[in-house]
């Protein structure tokens, strides 16, 4: 996540609460990204730093574990720097081109000058971030698809170009010995439905079986995820989106959350400011009077009723907006509450860290180290599959 500073309830039913989610089920990694701040904003250096720890402590009061989870800070992993700039001497300008944000950006952004080699990579540095940990899966919503397929082409390319080498099939017929009788039958019986007759379930399959199986070299286990396509080693595994639903939350105004929009409810904003900020919401601009009924479809209270009520208050909303029964204030409290009560247990986990900053910064050290050793063995195999091991 790009460093905004302190994050609002948008970030955390867009994003955060799915994390909190995903670090039960999957070793996940975590960072800000502060050099992906540069490439838009790189003239304004002088926050970068406040709003990384403010970030990071929103994280962790949301419920990010770090015992459970790795958070750090990219910058503090050159490796992605590396990966990027390796990356960069194969992938075809034309690519950069046309990632559909790029122009649209440029727009949006006309008062700055974008014409730089980092705005232009910046989706290369996004997939570097991806590869660099050899991330199999990257928890995405519908509309962000098509921007993990470039990290895709970017390992595919890469794996084409890189991942020759001699004797490659007999490598891979001894790895797959290695397997054991039953799984190896079953990996070349995958591996013949996919090449004879294109069936992607039998490569997910195969792919599954291999990820399963933990006696494997890491060299082999390249091999064979190679072998099931072509007769290269996969270096750097293609990631695939894991989709999470993301709720659009509306702003106070209606438009998208945003603090550059001045509409945010802050994570740890204080009670007296939610109930003022609820308060003074716009709402259906036909309820000019408390007796005019109203359409609930059309005020930007609604869509928090969405995710903060449940279906017998949602109920209650719409029959008596409808009908005029209740006045918009009376429609806003069960709102207010929801927020607050669910912000009380964030700021209590925040305080330990706002009282002693040294806490956070002990976490992102031990992240970063984490981190630092998956990206070093990734970086071990780019550097000899491309001629670069001095060893």
């Amino acid at each position: 996540m790009r460093p905004t500073g302190r994050m609002h309830i948008g970030h955390y039913h867009g994003a955060l609460k799915n994390w909190i989610r995903l670090q039960e089920e999957y070793p996940c990694l975590f960072f800000a990204a502060d050099w992906h701040a540069l490439t838009t904003h790189y003239e304004s250096t002088e926050t970068i730093t406040d709003t990384v720890w403010e970030m990071i402590v929103d994280w962790l009061a949301a419920g990010l574990d770090p015992g459970r989870c790795t958070i750090f800070i990219q910058s503090r992993v050159p490796e992605h720097a590396e990966l990027t700039l390796l990356l960069g001497m194969i992938t075809p300008v034309g690519w950069l081109e046309r990632v559909p944000t790029y122009k649209d950006q440029q727009q949006q952004l006309a008062e700055r000058d974008l014409a730089t080699i980092g705005f232009l990579g910046y989706p290369l540095m996004q997939a570097a971030d991806i590869l660099i940990y050899r991330a199999n899966l990257v928890p995405v919503g519908e509309d962000q698809v098509s921007h993990l397929e470039f990290a895709r082409e970017a390992a595919r390319r890469f794996n084409y170009v890189y991942g020759r080498e001699k004797d490659f099939e007999e490598h891979a017929k001894a790895a797959i010995r290695k397997l054991g009788t039953k799984k190896a039958k079953r990996y070349q019986a995958l591996r013949t439905a996919f090449q004879e007759q294109g069936d992607d379930k039998a490569l997910a399959e195969a792919r599954q079986l291999l990820e399963d199986t933990q006696n494997l070299s890491l060299g082999d286990s390249e091999r064979l995820f190679g072998y099931l396509e072509g007769a290269r080693r996969v270096i750097l595994p293609e990631p695939q989106p894991l989709l999470t639903a993301t709720p659009r939350v509306p702003g106070l105004d209606g438009r998208k959350m945003s603090k550059s929009y001045g509409n945010a409810i802050l994570l740890r904003e204080d009670p007296a400011a939610v109930t003022e900020k609820v308060r003074t919401m716009q709402t259906d601009p036909a309820r000019v009077r408390r007796s005019d009924p109203g359409n609930p479809e059309k005020c930007p209270v609604w869509p928090l009723h969405q995710i903060y009520s449940d279906d017998a208050t949602r109920e209650w909303v719409w029959k008596g907006c409808t009908t005029a029964g209740i006045g918009c204030l009376e429609c806003k409290q069960p709102v207010i509450d929801a927020i607050i009560a669910e912000q009380g247990p964030m700021r209590e986990r925040a305080q330990k860290y706002l009282d002693d900053p040294q806490l956070v910064r002990n976490i992102v050290a031990d992240g970063c180290e984490r981190a630092k050793k998956l990206a070093e063995e990734t970086m071990g195999d780019v550097r000899e599959a491309m001629g670069l091991d001095y060893d």
